[in-house]
């Protein structure tokens, strides 16, 4: 078996914003497994600032695997651990290369066609207006869950965003989801939660930057308003320090993006240790094409989690590989009828 890897940028339909900046493009690279009568795919999702491998040596890594693929997956993602979207790549690939179909990993009623999974819809930082517009668009597609960026705009305009929601739906139509990407200080997170909490919102994603344990496990014993630990996750390399976390901060949900805590066995440890201290989770891509977009989905279906998934990020580019990945309405479906369209030359 061969092992190859390369790079496609992906480019974005119209920039989009984020607490990180305004995206125009995203790098993503790509694990190659192949003989003469098949081949496997995996992609490692590396985001610029956010991933903790987001390093110089990140391709010599990347070489390094491909390099020593024959000593297997278990050796390798030990190796891999300072790496966690590689290890997720790889994961990936080793699974696809053991399909009798290179996109089927996870077989089951939704790659079947018969059911899908509800999904928050996403909103973008920008001017009020550009967010305003997007929220309308996304009702009248039928999402029932919005997750909304915040901490890009003014804290009042933003407040004002949300009241303008919550007067024209309540928390029976449209269920709202912020995250704030650790904007807030210590010191005057609280005050904001209050203030967030008179708009009946589900939960707040990461209110304060990351590594704050102390504060974050006392917002999380004080908050009128759920909070979802994020960015938190990243960096937490083995099940004791997994486990600490969860029982020092005591959040009320988690949310696990694979690419940045190390794909498939990184996020069932996490979905281990929360299930047992009854904290909720979700699953949320992070700007991966359809490569890894449609192995988060499968994987999480397999999860039994009736809540809303963040897994609606597969059309944001222009040169996306086509996937039988569709949206129809809120749920993210996999119509078996629809065929990959071979964009990347894998």
């Amino acid at each position: 078996m061969k092992a190859t890897y390369f790079k496609h940028t992906l480019e974005f339909k119209r920039p989009s914003g984020t607490s990180r900046g305004v995206l125009k493009t995203k790098d993503s690279w790509f694990i190659k497994l192949e003989t003469k009568d098949k081949f496997g795919i995996g992609e490692c999702g590396l985001l610029k600032g956010l991933s903790i491998d987001d390093r110089v040596d990140y391709e010599d890594t990347l070489k390094w695997t491909c390099n020593n693929i024959h000593l297997g997956l278990e050796t390798l993602y030990q190796k891999l651990k300072d790496f966690p979207s590689i290890q997720f790549g790889l994961e990936m690939a080793i699974q696809s290369f053991s399909s009798a179909d290179p996109y089927l990993l996870f077989p089951s009623e939704f790659t079947e066609g018969k059911q899908g999974m509800k999904i928050n819809g996403l909103i973008w930082m920008g001017e009020k207006e550009f967010m305003k517009s997007q929220i309308q668009n996304k009702i009248e597609q039928g999402f029932s869950c919005i997750k909304l960026k915040i901490g890009a705009i003014d804290f009042e305009s933003e407040l004002e965003l949300l009241k303008y929601i919550r007067s024209e739906f309540s928390a029976s139509d449209i269920e709202l989801r912020v995250d704030a990407n650790g904007a807030f200080s210590p010191h005057d997170a609280l005050d904001k939660l209050e203030r967030l909490s008179k708009f009946d919102l589900h939960s707040i994603e990461q209110p304060i930057a990351q590594g704050q344990w102390q504060d974050m496990a006392r917002l999380c014993q004080q908050t009128p308003l759920p909070i979802a630990l994020d960015e938190e996750l990243i960096g937490l390399k083995d099940v004791t320090n997994k486990e600490e976390s969860l029982l020092t901060i005591q959040p009320q949900y988690i949310i696990l993006k694979p690419s940045l805590i190390g794909g498939f066995k990184g996020s069932k440890e996490w979905i281990e240790l929360a299930n047992q201290q009854n904290i909720k989770w979700w699953i949320t891509s992070a700007l991966e094409s359809n490569i890894g977009l449609n192995a988060i989905a499968q994987f999480t279906f397999t999860q039994n989690n009736n809540m809303p998934q963040g897994l609606g990020t597969g059309g944001l580019y222009t040169n996306n590989i086509e996937s039988p990945l569709t949206i129809e309405g809120e749920r993210i479906m996999y119509n078996p009828k629809l065929s990959w369209e071979n964009k990347f030359n894998l």
